[in-house]
């Protein structure tokens, strides 16, 4: 079998990973220990984001003429790609909370909704909250004045009533 043949399967794995895709984030995670990159690949596939390292060839075939292929520039050395479907800034997030304890891992850049990002943009993207937190936040923020009318016109009855009973 001729060595283009062998290499389709894995150009189309990552096209699929690709397909779809809310965010891609690209490391160099030369360094890690097997535990440090056991707890990293937990972390990741807990939260839904796809971690695997390929070949920065293979990367490069499957990101062509998607706005993936924005990563090129970041295919360099050992890489790993961490893919999120569903949560934009999930990888981004993990992987830069994960490099506060494990230094030595590097983010190169990423592509998040359809934007590329380079290693700075992407410690900004990891600041961002998840779309549940976001949520959360906005019902509170919703809920809070309806809860002050609430608490006032009970305060308005509360006291419309105690002048009833007294005439």
């Amino acid at each position: 079998m001729a060595k283009v043949e062998l290499k389709q399967p894995i150009v189309k794995e990552i096209a699929d990973l690709f397909d779809g895709a809310q965010t891609a984030v690209v490391v160099d995670y030369r360094g890690l220990t097997v535990e440090q990159d056991t707890q990293l690949r937990k972390q990741l596939r807990e939260a839904g984001v796809t971690y695997k390292v390929y070949k920065n060839t293979m990367i490069r075939f499957a990101a062509k003429g998607t706005p993936f292929e924005a990563l090129a520039p970041n295919l360099e050395g050992p890489t790993a790609l961490a893919v999120s479907k569903t949560d934009a800034t999930a990888p981004a997030r993990i992987l830069s909370e994960f490099a506060k304890k494990a230094p030595i891992l590097e983010i190169k850049g990423g592509v998040v909704e359809d934007t590329y990002y380079d290693a700075a943009g992407m410690q900004v993207i990891a600041s961002i909250p998840s779309r549940e937190v976001l949520l959360g936040r906005l019902l509170g923020s919703m809920q809070s004045p309806i809860a002050n009318l609430a608490r006032v016109l009970n305060q308005i009855a509360e006291k419309n009533g105690g002048a009833a009973a007294e005439a």
